[in-house]
């Protein structure tokens, strides 16, 4: 399995034409009731984002110019990505998938040891969230440790993000695990707070969540 998954227009005749058809047409009708300006308050359920996590992708792919493995992408089938994370059992599907990817693209260099594991810091949990519990399965299956509140969210917000250092592991070699990346934000603040710290960071999604 691959590891990368990777007419003119007439402008002076389509204006005098739009020019003509726009001088023959009535009037636009006012929205008095806002209907249409309120058809964007309330997405249709399909708008919201699903995959289908029976179709791997597997893929290396820059996010903020950090490379991501990812194993899954976006689709439009499939379940809903805010059903999959309330879902217990897809910890352990998670994990099941992804561990022999991690297995298979580092190799030999897992083996010598030297390695840990994260996941992206919380934001609305106080205790292990999804990614913290698949990471926590995938250090285990690995037999390698594996570290909670390595960085630390102040608030919500997943754009133009920066973390605090939590707690420092002390092996050289970094697993970064997070459940979906959709801008690459995170990864990108991961990046900036470990790298001056010197460690080798590998980067692992589950769900790619930009097409």
């Amino acid at each position: 399995m691959a590891l990368f998954d990777l007419s003119e227009v007439g402008i002076g005749e389509a204006n005098s034409s739009a020019s003509s058809s726009l001088s023959s047409s009535p009037a636009p009708v006012k929205d008095l009731f806002a209907e249409e300006s309120r058809k964007g308050w309330h997405k249709p359920d399909t708008m919201e984002a699903r995959c289908d996590l029976s179709i791997e992708r597997l893929t290396m792919s820059p996010h903020a110019s950090v490379p991501v493995v990812s194993i899954w992408k976006k689709s439009i089938k499939g379940r809903k990505l805010t059903d999959i994370k309330a879902d217990d059992s897809m910890v352990v599907y998670f994990a099941d998938h992804l561990t022999p990817v991690i297995q298979r693209v580092l190799g030999n260099y897992l083996r010598e040891g030297h390695w840990a594991i994260c996941a992206t810091p919380k934001r609305r949990h106080l205790t292990q969230n999804f990614a913290c519990r698949i990471a926590a399965e995938i250090g285990r299956r690995l037999q390698i440790p594996y570290y909670e509140d390595v960085a630390i969210a102040h608030s919500r917000q997943r754009v133009a993000v920066d973390f605090d250092l939590g707690i420092l592991p002390k092996e050289p070699n970094l697993i970064i695990f997070d459940d979906f990346v959709t801008t690459g934000s995170t990864i990108a603040a991961m990046k900036r707070l470990l790298d001056p710290l010197g460690k080798n960071l590998f980067f692992v999604v589950g769900i790619n969540n930009n097409m």
